[in-house]
């Protein structure tokens, strides 16, 4: 939805999963045989998962910097996507789960700290990353800010203790002042 909201596109969301229900319905499976969130319909085209409707939408409808213009920054774009998804992601997942889905009397404490371990180790990669860029790729914000945007906010808005990662925090900071991210990210956690 942030991205969508970038590019200025109209979407119609429907609230699918979790307490909202309805992805294992028939209809929903059979555009999305995961049942999971999201999902894209554009017209007769359907695509699933994040990192994939995010590309698509910045190729189909992108403008300026949002879609690197050349095949090495789109590479570079994909990398840091990619990176999110086989490397930071598990470990921001056990932290959500634990920190908010679950109970603080049924919290798997050894878990939390390991995944904090983990993600500060990766947070910091980026951090080194960031000593010479406003963005991911550079100068200007792209889709390759989408996904670890997204997490910086869960990381930020979880009660634990953080590194001090000054460039990290500088570019969160910069990305938390555009209004898409507001409106579509800056969401209390549930």
């Amino acid at each position: 939805m942030w991205c969508a909201a970038e590019l200025g596109l109209e979407i119609e969301r429907s609230d699918i999963g979790g307490a909202f229900g309805g992805n294992d319905g028939a209809e929903y499976l059979s555009r999305n045989p995961n049942g999971k969130i999201p999902t894209l319909i554009d017209k007769d085209y359907v695509l699933w998962e994040s990192n994939a409707i995010v590309r698509y939408l910045c190729d189909q409808y992108g403008i300026g910097h949002w879609l690197p213009e050349t095949s090495r920054k789109r590479g570079h774009a994909n990398q840091w996507m990619d990176w999110y998804q086989t490397a930071l992601h598990r470990p921001m997942t056990v932290l959500f789960w634990q920190l908010i889905r679950t109970k603080a009397e049924n919290r798997d404490y050894a878990a939390i700290e390991a995944a904090i371990g983990e993600c500060a180790n990766y947070w910091t990669m980026l951090d080194q990353h960031l000593a010479e860029r406003l963005y991911i790729l550079g100068d200007q914000i792209s889709m390759a800010d989408i996904p670890l945007g997204c997490a910086a906010y869960r990381w930020h808005s979880m009660e634990f203790t953080r590194p001090n990662l000054p460039n990290f925090q500088a570019w969160w900071s910069r990305i938390s002042e555009r209004s898409a991210y507001q409106a579509h990210v800056m969401l209390p956690l549930t």
